[in-house]
């Protein structure tokens, strides 16, 4: 099979071709160009942000026959077999599925033993967090006294889990999740060099629903790919992915915000049509009640770009602040409450009809 997923192929090879996370790689720059590298790291952060492919860049960093530096080659042996997954003094290890003492222990038999081939022998275990209390012992003593040739490079999701003895040997450094404009801009980036044809809209919907993830981005533009070819418009990533079409909901806020029960109800006639999930239209409807709540208080501050943010504005205006307010927080008792309604698009309407009924006195006099 000579497809390579997007994921895999667009996967950094050095610290320059990373996305965000400056705070991690300038500590790591830093310490590889003065050759003041620690004997353990530990990266903690959500799936998909870089752990691992920080890990990676840095063992190839740490054995590249050019010499330690920030910037390897990427040309002899030890880097390509770094990134061929080949290298022999790179160990990577699973620990969700080798969580007993005894694997830990046959790991570290060859501590201390030199390097086959590198400069060093690099340790890479991940999810870290799934190894047993006594892994974690048989762990901590060579963390405490490591031979001068061993660098380990822990990763984990759940970094509280590690018993402290673990996490004070280390040097921790915390990936933050990735915002939608920098996801946005990556994909953005793929898809002109890949030569797809992608709406700015259609990568801004995948670019939410990453959710700070740029390997979920990847595998989503992938799958979006998959779904409808070359040519990614915002409709189709809309069926791929099986959000509602904004409009839809915009107009919903609109008979909200004009007070008209009627229209109200016959736009959500229009909704259950489409079958929807009505928990992932009040998602939808609460992320747009923000959106407006922000624009009231911030008008400069709108994330979307040409139509929608022209319908966010618009709506800003048309609705108070204090309307805004009111129908998010009913909305978010709406949700909490929607598996107890008879039916879905019961719940959903008595949430809508709600905030009518329950608007305050004074807005109703003005």
């Amino acid at each position: 099979m000579s497809y390579i997923a997007l994921a895999r192929k667009w996967r950094p090879k050095t610290f320059s071709e990373m996305v965000g996370q400056s705070h991690v790689l300038k500590a790591l720059t830093n310490a590889l160009d003065r050759d003041q590298v620690h004997h353990a790291f530990l990266f903690s952060g959500t799936r998909g942000v870089g752990k691992t492919t920080v890990a990676r860049i840095l063992a190839k960093s740490l054995n590249c026959e050019l010499g330690v530096s920030s910037i390897p080659c990427g040309q002899c042996d030890a880097c390509r077999e770094v990134d061929e997954g080949r290298f022999a003094d790179l160990i990577e290890v699973d620990a969700a599925s080798q969580t007993q003492v005894e694997n830990i222990r046959s790991l570290l038999d060859n501590v201390q033993y030199a390097p086959t081939r590198g400069r060093y022998k690099v340790y890479l275990i991940d999810e870290v967090h799934m190894l047993s209390k006594h892994a974690f012992n048989a762990l901590l003593k060579t963390l405490e006294e490591p031979p001068p040739h061993v660098v380990f490079l822990l990763a984990t999701t759940d970094p509280q889990k590690l018993p402290i003895t673990v996490r004070s040997r280390c040097l921790q450094f915390s990936l933050k999740r990735l915002s939608v404009a920098l996801i946005k801009s990556r994909l953005e980036f793929i898809a002109q060099a890949e030569s797809f044809k992608a709406s700015p809209a259609a990568l801004l919907l995948l670019a939410h629903a990453a959710d700070g993830s740029m390997r979920d981005a990847l595998s989503l533009l992938d799958q979006l790919l998959a779904f409808s070819g070359e040519e990614l418009t915002e409709e189709r990533t809309r069926a791929m992915l099986g959000t509602i079409d904004q409009n839809q909901v915009e107009r919903i806020v609109r008979a909200l915000g004009a007070h008209d029960g009627v229209r109200l109800l016959k736009e959500v006639e229009h909704l259950d049509e489409d079958a929807p999930d009505y928990d992932a239209v009040l998602a939808t409807f609460l992320a747009l009640l923000q959106r407006i709540a922000i624009a009231q208080v911030v008008p400069g501050h709108i994330e979307e770009a040409g139509s929608e943010s022209a319908a966010v504005a618009d709506l800003a205006q048309a609705m108070s602040a204090s309307d805004v307010q009111l129908y998010y927080q009913i909305a978010l008792n709406g949700r909490a409450d929607l598996p107890a309604s008879p039916s879905p698009k019961m719940g959903f309407e008595m949430t809508l009809l709600r905030m009518l009924a329950f608007r305050p006195e004074s807005a109703e006099a003005a």
